[in-house]
């Protein structure tokens, strides 16, 4: 007996974390693979259906698809991080201009090409661009400029999802995957994400595309909503949770970004300065420039199918930022053992140090931590997915859709290959895309921020923008000036994507996508005043 109570107690086993959020997870992806068969039935076979879908989508499924495709990590896991770092600015910042900009984009750009590529039989932005200003040249300049941009975009989506179920998943699997400290590991939910994806786009192309955008698009608006509403009712409603959140992140004016500390001592600044805020009004441009919405444009059955787009888009886009938005707000008090700090040590010492790299892990950790039923934090966790899933699939099968109509059978000749060799070029070049992003999404997980890496690819697009509007309003834009705005706004976006290291940069106070907005737009109107204009025929072409 003594020998007995001598012995050392046993250690303390490891409290049992549920599965269960996980398995809801496994649950909806089933289903998403289920989707993908059904869709692949409704397939036609054809090239032109790959591709557009056959001009057959109605509005509802259009609303859905353009929206569910504008909706990435960069809106859920993206502005939760973003308002948790920098104040609840973060809604007005993007969420307020990008309602009304991205509905004028969709009126004055959307409905305008639509028509002309329904018209001409276009199915890529290359082909329209190559039409309009009578340049092959210009087709080769813009696609690599294209595809680097869009990767990062899908980088956005998969380094999202490792935010997501990295820290949602901790503890649940110790002996599987104890280096990873029992949680899932990137490496495989990237092959899992990327492969559901890759599922239903090989299925039925951009038709699949849609019928699985307007299913996440539901799924992700839904349960954004019951996070909202379960996360503030745990907290007391909506005046106890922002009258515990942390002041400091509630400040909107430059002359208040001094944050005293509890021991009053500066911590850190929180907010943005006038002139950030303004300039940041010319993201939301992106979406005239995208070419995976380019595509999903074409997809429209009509003109007038544009109409509910066009008026529901904003609602849409608060309906998803502003509980996003809110969330993160009340996360500084909640990851907070002494709500007075600018920084809250216990999401610091969870976080192991939090201002670049693990503010994406703020909307999991928030759900984690006050929604104690797991059913609902896999529900909801599905729907932060199905926001990431519906981008992915339309970029994948954008940049499949433009090496195949805009490099193969360009160069070398549509009648070369039947529909069925067309298709399959497409699925493979899509393999390919996912490969690289799978790659090159582990090399950069943990060095960068999902808010900052999508604002250097929306300015891209953005700043591209102004070659469109050119192509569609101005009669006298030349293939000189389209060369010139194009190779300005590569050329200024490197030199300060590159100074900036791919992180948050202004010039100044100035977003670089002013400056390289104004640069192209500049270069556009000035060579185009003094070089060949655009022969009469392009014209009754484009300007009927």
């Amino acid at each position: 007996m003594i020998s007995f109570l001598s012995q050392a107690a046993p250690p303390a086993a490891a409290p049992v974390v549920s599965t269960t959020p996980i398995i809801v997870l496994a649950i909806y992806l089933c289903l998403l693979l289920g989707l993908a068969l059904f869709s692949g039935r409704l397939f036609r076979g054809t090239s032109k259906d790959y591709f557009v879908a056959s001009h057959s989508i109605g509005p509802f499924m259009l609303l859905m698809s353009v929206f569910g495709t504008t909706m990435t990590a960069f809106a859920l896991v993206g502005s939760t991080g973003k308002t948790f770092q920098a104040g609840v600015g973060t809604y007005g910042l993007m969420a307020s201009s990008s309602g009304l900009i991205h509905a004028a984009c969709f009126f004055l750009i959307g409905i305008k090409v639509w028509a002309i590529a329904k018209r001409h039989g276009y199915v890529t932005q290359i082909q329209f661009f190559r039409s309009r200003f009578e340049s092959n040249g210009l087709g080769y300049v813009l696609f690599p400029i294209l595809v680097l941009l869009v990767v990062p975009y899908l980088l956005i989506g998969v380094i999202g999802s490792y935010r997501v179920i990295g820290p949602l998943s901790k503890g649940m699997f110790p002996d599987a995957f104890a280096a990873y400290g029992g949680s899932i590991p990137s490496w495989l939910t990237g092959i899992i994400i990327c492969g559901v994806v890759l599922s239903y786009i090989f299925a039925g192309g951009s038709r699949a595309a849609a019928w699985a955008n307007t299913f996440q698009t539901l799924v992700f608006m839904a349960m954004g909503m019951l996070a909202f509403y379960l996360i503030s009712n745990k907290l007391g409603g909506l005046a106890a949770a922002i009258e515990q959140a942390n002041p400091a992140h509630l400040v909107r004016t430059p002359s208040e970004l001094e944050i005293v500390g509890k021991a009053g001592t500066s911590v850190r600044e929180i907010g943005f300065p006038y002139l950030t805020f303004l300039t940041y009004m010319f993201i939301p441009l992106s979406v005239g420039m995208f070419p995976h919405l380019f595509q999903h444009w074409l997809t429209a059955k009509s003109a007038k199918s544009f109409r509910l787009t066009v008026i529901a888009h904003p609602l849409c886009i608060a309906i998803v930022w502003v509980p996003c938005v809110l969330i993160g707000l009340w996360a500084t008090g909640v990851l907070s053992d002494t709500p007075g700090e600018a920084w809250p040590p216990i999401a610091m010492k969870i976080m192991g140090g939090l201002p670049d790299t693990s503010v994406g892990a703020v909307l999991s950790l928030t759900l984690k931590f006050l929604v104690s039923n797991p059913i609902i934090v896999g529900l909801v966790t599905a729907g932060i997915l199905a926001a990431i899933m519906s981008s992915l699939d339309s970029q994948f099968l954008c940049l499949g859709t433009m090496f195949t109509n805009d490099i193969v059978l360009h160069k070398v000749g549509e009648d070369r290959f039947t529909d069925k060799q067309v298709v399959l070029i497409a699925r493979c070049f899509v393999v390919a895309i996912v490969l690289v992003t799978y790659t090159l999404s582990l090399l950069l997980e943990k060095q960068q921020n999902v808010f900052d890496l999508a604002i250097w690819a929306f300015s891209g697009f953005a700043a591209l923008t102004a070659l469109v509007f050119a192509a569609l309003y101005w009669k006298g834009a030349t293939k000189a000036g389209a060369y010139a705005c194009v190779i300005s706004v590569a050329v200024s976006w490197l030199y300060f994507f590159i100074k900036s290291g791919g992180h948050e940069y202004t010039v100044g106070g100035v977003m670089p996508v002013a400056i390289c907005f104004a640069v192209g737009a500049l270069a556009m109107i000035v060579v185009s005043l003094f070089t060949k204009k655009p022969s009469d025929e392009t014209i009754r072409k484009f300007f009927p």
